[in-house]
């Protein structure tokens, strides 16, 4: 039988092998996250102390800053560290444990953002029923369902990932543990199982953006036919954020699972790793506090306390 190697730790190459590069780029993040950081952070403060937001629609928001949170701190603070110190390694559990907690809170955000549009849907389109449709216990549940839908399918994608060892190579073209990256460097076995269990769950999220789409596009007809011009807004400014970050969600997840493999370490590379890891937990809450005029308001009144 030939000697086959099996690698216990990963080789995270970057875009430049200069220290001074990867300091600068470590310092980037750092920024970006301090930035995502306190954007969630003072989300979720304010619906929780505002008792003018305690409603569902803010229960969910609060929950997606949270997941937000989750996600970028997943990938971001062990990148930070190891552009400022020189570190290109990460163990084979570290990297097990990043695929699988950026997988979970990915799937329990997009599962969110479903129940986010139905939340709408129901608001807009029956307003009259929304107290006895969407109540505290139904958001309590339907949290807890994400939460459960996450959890296995997280463990089923990183349990078929890692149930193999890695021979070909540790080397990956990436600041983190991404999943095609490791796909790359897996076995055949464990390629092929990968590539059927994405299928099912593009399927599946089709399926889940078909429906959100639908809503949507009753929520807008419903609005458009609203004749008084403020609760045009209101209702609008309710809505478009969520949308925008769906689709910012969607598109960037789909970059991350369709595009090409890279093959080397190269900018285009590091700018497209950072659309759909850094980008969406950053711009969630700016794209709230501009539409939201409850959230705004808040904003600009924690801004003038601050400063005056």
């Amino acid at each position: 039988m030939d000697n086959v190697t099996s690698f216990t730790y990963f080789l995270l190459v970057g875009v430049s092998s200069s220290q001074e590069l990867q300091v600068l780029q470590g310092l980037l993040f750092l920024v970006i996250y301090l930035g995502a950081l306190t954007g969630n952070l003072i989300t979720v403060a304010l619906i929780v102390t505002d008792t003018r937001l305690h409603a569902p629609m803010y229960f969910f928001i609060s929950n997606l800053s949270l997941l937000d949170l989750g996600s970028i701190s997943v990938i971001v603070p062990k990148s930070i560290v190891n552009s400022l110190t020189g570190r290109r390694t990460i163990s084979l559990k570290e990297c097990a444990a990043q695929i699988f907690f950026y997988i979970l809170f990915a799937t329990v955000e997009f599962a969110l953002l479903v129940v986010m549009s139905y939340d709408r849907y129901i608001a807009i389109r029956h307003p009259l029923h929304y107290g006895l449709v969407v109540t505290p216990r139904t958001c309590i549940q339907a949290m807890g369902g994400s939460w459960a839908c996450g959890l296995v399918y997280s463990a089923i994608h990183t349990g078929s990932m890692f149930r193999l060892p890695f021979t070909k190579t540790n080397r990956i073209h990436q600041y983190f543990c991404d999943m095609p990256q490791i796909l790359r460097l897996s076995s055949p076995d464990v390629q092929f199982s990968e590539f059927v269990i994405i299928a099912a769950s593009v399927g599946l999220v089709v399926v889940c953006v078909v429906f959100v789409l639908m809503s949507y596009i009753n929520i807008f007809s419903t609005v458009l036919k609203i004749c008084s011009a403020e609760a045009r807004s209101k209702a609008l400014s309710t809505c478009v954020p969520q949308l925008a970050i769906l689709l910012l969600f969607v598109i960037s997840g789909s970059v991350a699972v369709l595009g090409p493999v890279a093959m080397e370490g190269s900018l285009k590379n590091l700018l497209t790793a950072m659309f759909y890891t850094i980008v969406p937990p950053f711009t969630n809450p700016i794209l709230y506090s501009l539409r939201n005029r409850e959230i705004n308001a808040i904003y600009f009144l924690l801004v003038y306390l601050i400063f005056s």
